[in-house]
């Protein structure tokens, strides 16, 4: 029985392809899990384009443009940071648009102000499209990186019907 993100998947992808358009996906926290989320639609090849997991400050800086600057003066889990990451992975990538996230799964990693459960996300595309949130899901682990593939699913539905 295809659960919630079975639907967003498959409302992403026509929504997508209704436009003509392909997405990326920037992951720190999930670990690629919107990428498999995306792909587990039937002919998602036609509108995925490629994603990147950029699990540390030096991937997201070599592979999506993220600047020291922002990881030293932001952090990694951040909306400056997510929101480089997303116009990085336009920037190297043939998408349209992209969405990029990055955030404390848990049990351990939180730090004043950052607690466990926060996920930053942020939507951008090469028509001029873009848009942070941070989101803070309870839970375990699985629990947290589940909620975050959700909000990134959801918020690229919410960015194409716009």
């Amino acid at each position: 029985m295809p659960d919630d993100i079975d639907n967003l998947s498959a409302d992403l992808g026509a929504a997508l392809k209704a436009r003509g358009w392909m997405v990326a996906t920037a992951e720190s926290c999930t670990g690629g899990g919107v990428g498999e989320a995306i792909t587990r639609t039937a002919g998602s090849s036609a509108w995925y384009e490629r994603g990147f997991i950029t699990y540390t400050n030096e991937a997201k800086q070599e592979l999506l443009g993220v600047r020291a600057e922002t990881l030293q003066t932001c952090g990694a889990v951040s909306a400056q940071t997510a929101l480089e990451m997303a116009r990085g992975a336009l920037a190297a990538s043939r998408a349209d648009i992209a969405v990029a996230l990055s955030g404390i799964a848990g049990p351990g990693g939180a730090t004043p102000g950052k607690p466990v459960g926060m996920v930053c996300f942020a939507w951008a595309s090469k028509q001029g499209i873009t848009r942070t949130e941070t989101g803070y899901f309870s839970g375990d682990r699985t629990e947290v990186r589940r909620q975050a593939i959700v909000t990134a699913l959801q918020g690229l539905v919410a960015a194409l019907q716009a």
